[in-house]
């Protein structure tokens, strides 16, 4: 087992899987901790969230947008941390607004192409009110085998 400092390592192992637990402050300074999906970008760093806009982490964060993602390292080896900042998109509000095509981009993403009915998806993200929960990685730490 090598401890790794290598950011490039690390972000590899950010950038391999797509489910993370983020960490973010509760009103009254503990963690609130969620399980999420995302998408990675290499080359700005930068991940992306579906997410309801009236949950708990979307609430902490627009309070204190400093938060903390997990990963597993590959074959279950390690572990990564990334300390992030958060940025939100406008709610969606119409079926084809730029919001709901960016969640439909993350879908795709992490899901693939095929979904049954993608009409019916895009009134849902208009229904839950969906944002884009944008995380932009500050500091990696951790080790990686």
């Amino acid at each position: 087992m090598d401890l790794m400092s290598d950011d490039t390592k690390l972000w590899s192992a950010i950038a391999a899987t797509d489910l993370c637990t983020l960490a973010t402050i509760k009103r009254d300074g503990r963690p609130q901790l969620s399980d999420v999906n995302y998408t990675a970008d290499t080359p700005t760093r930068v991940l992306r969230i579906s997410t309801r806009e009236t949950l708990a982490k979307v609430h902490n964060l627009r309070r204190d947008p400093r938060g903390s993602i997990r990963v597993i390292g590959p074959g279950g080896g390690g572990y990564v941390a990334a300390e992030v900042r958060a940025s939100f998109s406008p709610p969606s509000a119409d079926e084809h607004d730029a919001t709901v095509e960016e969640l439909v981009d993350i879908y795709r993403s992490i899901r693939g192409e095929d979904h049954p009915d993608w009409d019916d998806y895009r009134r849902a993200m208009v229904a839950d009110g969906r944002i884009v929960l944008t995380l932009h990685v500050e500091r990696l730490y951790g080790w990686v085998m």
